[in-house]
């Protein structure tokens, strides 16, 4: 068994995914610095690591940040989605409909009603903080504990702590959580996470395919400073579980996140 904490190359440690490999045999882990340049190249700093399943291989761009936990921005609509279906706040991921408040906000797509399908969608944020209302303090404790989520710390406002609370998580830990959503191996309903994989937002890369959430901190207020990617990459019988951020330096590294993962990728042949 693996413990949480193990080094995963050099001379620093990070995180590597207890829950994820307790039935199989350890994973092997490797640093390659040519996927740090990827971030160098496009004018910022940021991380990746990828876990490739047949192969129980963990490969990350450096051992220092892949370790390091920041708040979930975003990433954190997975596990909210999965809370809202088990606790039965969503019924239906595309009947039940979340009426837009009528507060007029930057991002457009947030203006109008939703259902959870297009809120993650279009990560719209105040649909989220809606559902995390109604499961309320005690019932998103729970779940939290019961994914082993990050640091498991829900302090801060219950429509916030994902945001400016004091949650965090890695990318190590985020590839924990998404490759038991993956393998349906979260101790919830199989129904709940067979619904949220297939909400996921879905992108097309030849004859692989991304199903994967952004995260960005400061969106809402329009000062994004933080941006991640999270999901799984599958082509043929290959599957992936990856994690990405960096740091919002212009406008463009928001819109950089994708195009780096399918480069990020396809450099350690995921797609």
């Amino acid at each position: 068994m693996l413990t949480r904490r193990t080094a995963l190359g050099l001379c620093a440690a990070v995180l590597v995914p207890a829950r994820a490999f307790a039935e199989v045999a350890p994973p092997r882990s490797e640093i390659r610095a040519s996927l740090a340049k990827r971030f160098a190249d496009e004018g910022t700093d940021g991380t990746f690591v990828g876990y490739k399943t047949d192969d129980y291989l963990i490969i990350a761009s450096d051992p220092q940040r892949s370790g390091q936990a920041f708040l979930p921005a975003s990433t954190f609509k997975v596990p909210n989605s999965l809370i809202a279906l088990e606790t039965g706040v969503v019924a239906d991921p595309d009947k039940d409909v979340f009426k837009w408040d009528g507060v007029h906000r930057s991002i457009e797509v947030w203006n109008r009603d939703h259902t959870l399908r297009s809120a993650i969608a279009a990560s719209a944020v105040p649909v989220y903080q809606e559902i995390a209302r109604r499961i309320g303090p005690e019932r998103m404790q729970k779940y939290v504990d019961l994914f082993d989520y990050g640091n498991r710390n829900i302090g801060g406002d219950i429509d916030q702590f994902w945001l400016t609370g004091e949650l965090r998580i890695d990318c190590v830990q985020q590839i924990d959580f998404l490759d038991r959503l993956r393998r349906r191996a979260l101790p919830i309903s199989t129904r709940s996470q067979d619904l949220v994989a297939d909400i996921l937002p879905v992108t097309k890369v030849g004859d692989a395919t991304i199903r994967a959430k952004t995260g960005l901190l400061g969106a809402e207020r329009g000062q994004p400073s933080l941006g991640w990617l999270v999901g799984w990459a599958e082509k043929g019988d290959q599957q992936t579980v990856f994690a990405l951020n960096l740091d919002i330096r212009e406008p463009r590294h928001s819109a950089s996140r994708m195009t780096l993962a399918q480069q990020l990728l396809g450099d350690i042949g995921a797609v």
